[in-house]
Formats: structure tokens, sequence, C-alpha cells
């Protein structure tokens, strides 16, 4: 799915999805779940299911949210969606 899709990651503009407009330049922009989904055009849980595989960035944790850096997924996608993990996703 990851290598299918990357060529509609890379095409897709970020522009919109500026989290950083209101935040000064010393904080990290953050998107949640839903912004990641519309940005990758898929489901919020494929979302997840790729973070879980190590096959996108891992999300950041802050109390119950979960929030992934706006500019790591940029690099990510940047650099052809490539895993970014190289240990296998454990099987429960």
């Amino acid at each position: 799915m990851v290598a299918r899709d990357c060529q509609l990651y890379r095409d897709s503009d970020m522009t919109h999805f500026d989290a950083s407009t209101s935040a000064p330049d010393s904080e990290i922009a953050l998107l949640d779940v839903r912004q990641i989904a519309a940005l990758l055009r898929c489901s919020t849980r494929t979302v997840y299911r790729l973070a879980q595989g190590g096959l996108m960035p891992r999300p950041r944790k802050l109390g119950a949210l979960v929030r992934w850096s706006k500019s790591e997924l940029e690099r990510w996608i940047a650099g052809g969606c490539r895993p970014v993990s190289q240990h296998p996703p454990r099987v429960p």
C-alpha cells in the first residue's frame, strides 16, 4: 500500500495542513490522525497501522493525545515513504 500510494503523498499539497500558522517558530507543528489521514488519502485506522508497523514516523503522545511532527512527515514523504523501522512488527 505504501509504495503504490507514495506518489499520491508526494503530490499532495501540504500547505492547507499548516498547523504552525499560529505557533511561534520555536514550537513544533503537530498534526492529528485526521489531518494525516486526509494528507495520505487513507483512513485513520490505516494511519495507525502504518505507524504501528514501523512504515511511517512514530507519533508523539501528549497525555491522551497522539500527534505527528509535520516536519518528520514532510521528510518521510519527500524521501519516498520508506519504512522507518528496521524491526518487524511485534505479534501479540
